[in-house]
């Protein structure tokens, strides 16, 4: 039988064997892509519509990208910052104008880049705004996802992520996403700033209320607070504009940038701030031998400079028009809502009709990838590079499943 010549069941026990289980990846197994589409051990091809959770908004093996990789492994990887290298300097610069910002902190993961951000907070509220030592405090949102280190799950609202992986980290007030009023009354005098994801993504693609971030922008101007924008996920083109926050007027205190600053080839992060904030560190205070590495650095500036042209943010915008206009013709017909921004959405699935794990596996039989989150919600998240047939071979298979 053919099924007994498939390479995908014993390479997928062959991955389970020996690896803790704090994944449940759909039962494929990939071995080579290019821009939208990944090809699995057994040659199946598939349309990727998740992009790595918008680490791959440029697709995979961009030749841009892959050329600088290529280019600097003949050269230099690794420094430390003991040193400093000859990619450094662009790198750091370019990202600050992409930002509009004076300084960049470069990192690895999101996760970094988010402890860097609550760091930076702390001691700008000690030695700028004279808040007494160790009693600030940050205030975040219901739904959040910013990481899984211990300091970020400790003011998680999601069981999964939390739960046994005490004691906590104090220091945190949590406030409904959306919520002026509720955010404004846990705002203190030892409040050093709020952290928020412009866009929810873990949470299913939540888009705050109109009117919500530029409330959040005066009131963090009002109180002396900093406003910390996570674009890890929301940023980099992935909402058609290079931040969400351009999208409601709002220019934060801190970006938290990742995932896409990478290109799809190796992991970068970066924290984005003016001197007065970033500022605040000094030598010996905060780092990472990787951080900001020349392989990393080569990758990352030639992302920032796709960027600048502005073409992957019009890309997002228009063929996110397209996407979310096929979405909502199935409210009614398998979906209860909708939401998202640009090539980024959040599907809620009849309950009735099937989970959100059943969707995706049903999707990936018909070569498409998407990824579940909180029981009958997908997100679609292609990369920016996908065309419009493309999209509309999403919409009709994403169509039949809900038929099914």
């Amino acid at each position: 039988m053919i099924e007994d010549m498939l390479r995908t069941p014993a390479a997928v026990q062959d991955a389970e064997r020996h690896t803790a289980h704090n994944y449940h990846p759909l039962p494929v197994v990939i071995s080579s892509a290019e821009g939208a589409w990944l090809t699995d051990v057994d040659g199946r091809r598939y349309l990727d519509c998740l992009a790595g959770y918008s680490a791959l908004n440029f697709g995979h093996r961009h030749p841009t990208l892959i050329a600088a990789a290529h280019a600097q492994l003949d050269r230099l990887t690794l420094t430390s910052r003991a040193f400093i290298h000859d990619q450094f300097a662009d790198f750091c610069r370019e990202l600050a104008a992409l930002c509009g910002k004076e300084l960049v902190l470069p990192m690895n993961t999101g996760a970094e880049a988010v402890e860097t951000g609550i760091k930076v907070a702390r001691k700008w509220g000690y030695q700028v705004k004279g808040v007494p030592d160790g009693a600030a405090n940050i205030v975040v949102a219901e739904g959040n996802f910013h990481g899984r280190t211990t300091t970020i799950v400790s003011f998680s609202t999601d069981d999964d992520a939390r739960a046994d992986f005490g004691p906590y980290t104090p220091g945190f007030r949590v406030v409904p996403y959306g919520d002026l009023t509720a955010l404004s009354e846990a705002v203190d005098e030892h409040t050093v700033a709020v952290l928020l994801e412009p866009i929810q993504g873990e949470q299913g693609v939540v888009v705050p209320p109109e009117g919500y971030l530029p409330g959040v922008r005066r009131l963090c101007t009002e109180r002396n607070v900093l406003f910390i924008a996570d674009e890890i996920q929301s940023g980099l083109g992935r909402t058609g504009a290079t931040f969400a926050c351009e999208q409601a007027g709002v220019v934060p205190d801190m970006y938290l940038l990742g995932k896409a600053l990478g290109g799809g080839i190796v992991p970068v992060s970066a924290v984005a701030a003016d001197a007065d904030v970033l500022g605040v560190l000094k030598p010996g205070q905060h780092g990472s031998t990787f951080g900001g590495n020349p392989l990393a650095c080569a990758v990352a500036t030639e992302v920032v400079r796709l960027l600048a042209t502005g073409e992957f943010q019009r890309r997002s915008a228009e063929l996110g028009e397209r996407l979310h206009t096929g979405l909502r013709a199935l409210i009614g017909k398998g979906l209860v809502a909708v939401r998202g921004r640009g090539l980024w959405a959040g599907l809620d699935i009849d309950p009735a009709l099937m989970s959100g794990r059943e969707a995706c596996e049903r999707l990936m039989a018909r070569g498409v990838l998407a990824k579940d989150t909180h029981g009958s919600t997908i997100r679609l998240a292609p990369p920016l590079v996908i065309t419009a047939d493309e999209i509309d071979h999403a919409l009709t298979q994403l169509a039949a499943v809900l038929a099914s």
